[in-house]
């Protein structure tokens, strides 16, 4: 546990002691922030149907930057580290090779927890600025956090295999980006094929998917066991592959 935990501030250090992590915090809190304010403005001309933050979550603004956001915290982790030769020199220390995709893996999903903590500030000095409370319940709260951490474990773990595959950083990415858009893409099959093939076995699999729902679903304050299953297992099996990928690198070199 000492050489992970070592390994894991190392991992650390290069998202909070680096420019880069602080510019990536920096532009999510200000397209969060956005998000927001564009919800406020939809209240002030409609009705409030949904809390604030299922409708700031449900906005082509955070589906874009969401998809985006974990291939910037995640093209580096293995395939900078392969370009400029460290990862060889790592890979040859006394450590397993599961320490390695561990802590690089946590680190980075440390980072993207912590991309959250300015959406969850905002949203408690929502009152202290408005007349009004917030359009939010504590346990719509907590189930849109819990699902963005869900959906996180999972994503992190596609941007860590990708970034294996790799030396280049370019290719990590838009292979990381390619799969989870095309993870959305499959989400939307059962609403383009039409009310036929929405009753079918296969729809209930693509239903069963649907980033879409499960944000709707634990945003209402919903808590559904089914997506923590296929998260947290495709998250471990995605791992899995990822840290075969790298050791058939190490015993390869």
């Amino acid at each position: 546990m000492r050489t992970l935990h070592t390994l894991l501030k190392k991992e650390l250090k290069q998202f909070f002691f680096s420019p880069f992590g602080w510019v990536v915090f920096a532009i999510i809190m200000l397209l969060q922030g956005y998000c927001l304010s564009s919800v406020l403005e939809q209240y002030s001309k409609k009705p409030v149907v949904n809390n604030i933050l299922l409708d700031s979550l449900s906005s082509f603004i955070f589906t874009i930057y969401f998809l985006f956001l974990f291939p910037l915290i995640t093209m580096k982790l293995f395939a900078e580290e392969e370009r400029s030769g460290t990862l060889e020199t790592l890979m040859t220390a006394p450590i397993k090779t599961w320490q390695v995709v561990l802590s690089k893996y946590l680190a980075a999903l440390t980072f993207y927890c912590c991309l959250w903590i300015p959406l969850f500030i905002q949203t408690k000095i929502f009152s202290f600025f408005s007349s009004t409370p917030i359009p939010l319940t504590g346990g719509e709260m907590t189930g849109v956090f819990l699902i963005l951490f869900l959906i996180g474990t999972f994503f992190v773990a596609i941007g860590c295999l990708a970034s294996s595959l790799t030396s280049s950083q370019i290719i990590a990415a838009i292979v990381t980006f390619g799969s989870l858009a095309l993870l959305m893409a499959l989400s939307q099959i059962p609403m383009m094929m039409g009310t036929e093939f929405s009753g079918s076995y296969g729809a209930q699999i693509f239903h069963y998917i649907n980033l879409g729902e499960h944000i709707s679903t634990f945003g209402q304050g919903l808590i559904d066991s089914r997506p923590f299953v296929y998260y947290l297992s495709m998250t471990l099996f995605t791992l899995l592959l990822t840290h075969h990928v790298v050791d058939y690198r190490r015993w390869k070199n």
